[in-house]
């Protein structure tokens, strides 16, 4: 049975962990670095919630860097809103990024405040039609296809899922809707060492 680690310092991670467990899986809560030191795991998920907040408590609590490391070295994750733009390398409309492990560009609140936030049924490569729920939500603005990031879906014209490797990110939560593809789709990514 696989093992999913769902980040829990902010967000919607209980959502995620019944997606997760309703595809037969075991999943537990991410909320200190023994976490991710004593017990193994298939996979990571960064849920949406707030990117600034999250990646601050991830210094705080002594996190970062190993997370870091387990993604670098082939550990799968998936990141969903904010959790896409922890793993982003670049943020365009700020000055910094988190754990950057993934080549894309991101802009953030890309569809502007909550008044921004829609719910639409586009196509995701591999999966077919889906539902999308954004909220706050950004979207990819560029990916390097030449270091292996290949787009998986566009809504209106913009990114809003891409995967690279090991890495699955969505612009959109997956976990606030009865579909679980996304959920499935990420439980096949192998480690890639």
């Amino acid at each position: 049975m696989k093992r999913i680690g769902v980040l829990a310092l902010q967000g919607a991670f209980a959502e995620h962990i019944r997606a997760v467990e309703q595809l037969g899986a075991e999943a537990f809560e991410i909320r200190q670095k023994a976490d991710l030191e004593s017990r193994p795991l298939d996979g990571i998920i960064l849920p949406g919630g707030e990117s600034t907040v999250m990646g601050k408590l991830l210094k705080e609590l002594d996190m970062f860097e190993l997370l870091q490391k387990m993604i670098l070295e082939g550990m799968p994750v998936m990141g969903t809103c904010a959790g896409l733009i922890l793993l982003a390398k670049k943020i365009s409309n700020e000055g910094y990024s988190h754990l950057g492990t993934m080549d894309i560009t991101v802009k953030r609140n890309a569809y502007g405040r909550q008044l921004g936030s829609f719910h639409t049924i586009s196509s995701l490569k591999g999966i077919g039609e889906i539902p999308m729920t954004f909220i706050r939500a950004p979207f990819i603005e560029s990916v390097s296809a030449e270091k292996g990031v290949e787009v998986l879906a566009k809504v209106d014209g913009n990114i809003v899922a891409a995967r690279q490797r090991n890495m699955l990110v969505t612009a959109f939560h997956p976990e606030l809707t009865q579909d679980n593809s996304v959920h499935r789709f990420f439980l096949m990514i192998k480690d890639k060492n």
